[in-house]
């Protein structure tokens, strides 16, 4: 049995397509075929149902996933930890970020990249739970996010790098700018733009308005930060955001919501038991020490 013909098996698994795999893992279609037809010989099991339209897992096929990407995951394990002993002069890192972290990752990739000019970041931007799904396939090393919701990924772990709150964004002329704090309530006499469903201040919105009689006046849902801005700043609507989206824009200001579960944790997430690339370590540790995060770093990250 060799790694390369159980990389064709997992990917053939996820695919159900013979056609699609063997591109994905970059060999002609004949070559990918001879290497399942290969294990299974050795196996002396049939791990796929063919026709001439699709493919399925066999019983043996079921079986045999688990313990195929275990061994897979343990072999990317071991190249991982090779690749970190060249002092990450090479390698690749994924990063899956949601849009409420763009304010810390600028600075941060500028650092990292002058530090590490022989490392290729690749960074994607998309929801949380689509984000959570490319870490849970493993094609992103580690989330940038607010802390999902208690039970949603049991097999990712969250390591709180600051502490933020659902804030009521306005313009820093707005007749709400100078107070400590607003209720529900108050924001009801606005019209509003809010992020679109899905987000993950949204969805923080919706559990604390679920629990209120309380009607806001939605206008506009948009699941772009810039724009919400945008909106904000022309003065015809407020939104709602974590707080430190604007804490480096000097013509808004954040209003923390007064509300029970208003709290949002910045984090970082990754799955349970997983090896962590030190390039990963060392980015999450330039980010702690950015000006936006350094005073509400945790020191979790060691």
């Amino acid at each position: 049995m060799e790694l390369r013909q159980l990389r064709c098996f997992v990917k053939a698994a996820q695919c159900l397509n013979f056609t699609e795999a063997a591109k994905a893992v970059c060999v002609n279609q004949s070559s990918f075929s001879q290497s399942i037809k290969q294990l299974e010989e050795e196996l002396k099991v049939t791990l796929f149902h063919r026709n001439t339209h699709e493919i399925a897992l066999t019983q043996a096929g079921h079986e045999l996933l688990p313990y195929a990407l275990k061994v897979l995951q343990q072999t990317d394990n071991c190249v991982n930890r090779m690749n970190d002993l060249l002092e990450m002069r090479c390698g690749t890192l994924n990063i899956g970020v949601t849009h409420s972290f763009n304010i810390v990752l600028s600075e941060t990739l500028q650092k990292f990249l002058k530090a590490y000019p022989g490392i290729k970041v690749n960074i994607f931007y998309k929801t949380m739970s689509e984000l959570m799904e490319l870490l849970i396939k493993r094609e992103v090393d580690f989330v940038l996010s607010y802390r999902p919701f208690g039970g949603e990924y049991p097999q990712v772990t969250s390591h709180t790098l600051f502490e933020d709150r659902l804030s009521v964004i306005l313009p820093a002329n707005h007749e709400l700018a100078k107070r400590e704090s607003v209720k529900l309530a108050d924001l009801a006499k606005y019209p509003m733009a809010l992020p679109s469903e899905g987000l993950h201040a949204r969805e923080v919105l919706k559990r604390i308005l679920s629990k209120t009689d309380v009607k806001l006046d939605v206008r506009v849902q948009l699941d772009q930060v810039s724009p919400l801005l945008g909106l904000v700043r022309s003065g015809m609507l407020i939104t709602v955001l974590s707080g430190t989206t604007v804490e480096l824009e000097k013509d808004l200001v954040a209003i923390p919501i007064d509300a029970e579960g208003n709290r949002m944790e910045g984090s970082c997430q990754m799955l349970k038991e997983d090896y962590r690339k030190e390039a990963a370590k060392e980015f999450v540790r330039i980010l702690s020490e950015t000006s936006v995060v350094r005073n509400m770093i945790s020191g979790w990250f060691k």
